[in-house]
């Protein structure tokens, strides 16, 4: 018996030790490529004459201990399991809050509550921001805000697979299933590794695409690389004050990043099938159901703008358009002040809050399959009183779908209304007012960033507290981890079962 007990104790620990290294590895793996893309920011700084030694200090530092770590873990081959790719992706955000956050604590004048916030909302792509003088801070502190959004935009896991792949060459696909947006993740190529650089190919292609096409629009070199960094992110931080309504008389730049934000917002794998010349992507009904959610809210936007009279059909049209799939694909950029529309205005655009984008997309939100899927249970549901004997499945795409995905469906919708609420009732028992407590809520928990109240498009949210703050960078966090990844770490039959 004691010789059994003491191997068990053995075997427990050999795979704590594993677990460890698995873990580690990752994370500093991570860490050293987070430092290497930090070199653009500090090339920024060289360019425009600013003091960037602090930041390349903090960089070396930064990918110093990264390297040191990763030595004690070179020889160390990670294989992740189920667990070990959750608490992973767990790990990794608290090391993105920091390593984004302590440039940000450096170069303006922000608290460290404030400045972990501004990173986590740079990597959620949720596109919230303290900073109520953007053009005042340095040209290196800009781009680092949109570089957060551009890794953040695609997925830090994607990243991480890619990565993964100088460790471990089978790939991982427990990894990116911890993170992947939507109903479920759909493999085209071979191995993950592979769909992962395909992707992030396609990522860099569309975001080069974007930044030329508004630079030939009059937008300065820099503001162009980082307005289509944070656009095909679905990100939202800009270079100026009044966002995107400082280029506001330009219908082209306008109508491009409508565009652009479009796009991203659609799933990354129907681009990625595209250029293998298989177009079906873009004929699944949640990209069929997006797009007329886009056209029927920015027409009948722009109709109430028109009848304003404060502009003509076409500008009505531009500005309805633009916020729409602004807010629809929960980028955050706002041309102007639609609060100023009206209530039915504003009704409208709330519910393109809630919806966001396609799975798979960079974009937040519940996303549009989701309620495409609720919506033809709930008709299958009413067939089933009509009929009880019948057998009515559930189809998507010509799919039947299983009671497994509908379970985790709702599960997340579930999920999703009990965070906001819990979020609401803290902002509201701390004096915030109702408009502002809920459209905060949402707006966190779906990356939105903009919302309405206090946090509306022509405000910001340097008015919260640093508790008020850490509970906002928690709530970006768990909406962008899509809600299970996180709360799986809090149930005691998750560190049993694996």
């Amino acid at each position: 018996m004691y010789v059994f007990v003491k191997k068990k104790q053995q075997k427990n620990a050999e795979n704590g030790s594993m677990l460890y290294k698995n873990i580690l590895k990752l994370i500093v793996t991570i860490g050293m490529g987070l430092s290497a893309t930090f070199l653009l920011p500090i090339a920024i700084g060289v360019h425009y004459g600013e003091h960037f030694v602090n930041f390349l200090i903090f960089d070396a530092i930064f990918f110093l201990t990264n390297f040191i770590f990763y030595l004690f873990v070179y020889n160390h081959k990670v294989i992740l399991s189920i667990k070990e790719g959750i608490l992973s992706v767990n790990l990794i955000w608290i090391l993105l809050g920091i390593a984004g956050g302590t440039p940000l604590y450096l170069y303006s004048d922000v608290s460290v509550a404030q400045a972990f916030f501004e990173a986590i909302s740079g990597f959620t792509t949720t596109g919230a921001t303290i900073y109520t003088d953007i053009e005042a801070l340095p040209k290196m502190i800009l781009m680092h805000r949109s570089l957060m959004h551009w890794i953040g935009g695609i997925g830090i896991v994607v990243l991480s697979v890619g990565l993964l792949s100088l460790i471990n060459p089978n790939g991982s696909l427990t990894l990116f299933k911890a993170e992947s947006t939507g109903i479920k993740l759909e493999k085209i190529t071979p191995k993950i590794k592979d769909t992962a650089i395909s992707i992030w190919n396609i990522y860099l292609l569309i975001t080069a695409a974007c930044a030329f096409l508004l630079i030939l629009e009059g937008m300065s070199f820099f503001d162009a690389i980082n307005h289509a960094f944070s656009t095909i992110s679905t990100g939202g931080f800009s270079t100026k004050n009044a966002s995107i309504g400082y280029f506001a008389e330009s219908p082209y730049i306008l109508w491009t990043l409508t565009f652009f934000m479009f796009i991203s917002g659609i799933n990354f794998l129907a681009h990625l099938k595209l250029v293998n010349g298989d177009t079906i992507g873009y004929k699944s009904e949640e990209f069929v159901w997006y797009s007329i959610l886009f056209v029927i809210i920015s027409v009948v936007l722009a109709f109430i703008v028109a009848i304003q009279g404060n502009m003509s059909w076409f500008a009505a049209l531009t500005h309805a358009s633009f916020n729409v799939i602004s807010v629809l694909t929960t980028t955050g950029f706002a041309s102007l002040d639609y609060e100023l529309w009206g209530p039915f205005a504003v009704t409208l655009i709330f519910i393109a809050m809630l919806v966001g984008g396609n799975a798979g997309s960079t974009s937040g939100g519940i996303k549009v399959i989701r309620f495409v899927l609720g919506a033809k249970l709930a008709i299958a549901e009413i067939k089933k009183i009509l009929h009880p004997n019948a057998i009515i499945n559930v189809y998507i795409n010509q799919s039947t779908i299983s009671s497994g995905v509908i379970s985790a469906t709702f599960g997340f919708f579930l999920l999703f209304i009990l965070t906001n609420a819990v979020v609401v009732v803290y902002l509201f028992s701390n004096g915030y007012d109702a408009l502002t407590a809920i459209s905060t809520a949402i707006a966190c928990v779906g990356n939105v960033g903009p919302g309405f109240g206090k946090v509306g498009p022509a405000q910001n949210y340097a008015f919260f507290s640093s508790v008020d703050l850490g509970v906002l960078s928690v709530a970006m966090i768990i909406g962008r981890l899509e809600i299970y990844t996180f709360f799986l770490i809090f149930i005691p039959r998750f560190w049993k079962k694996f």
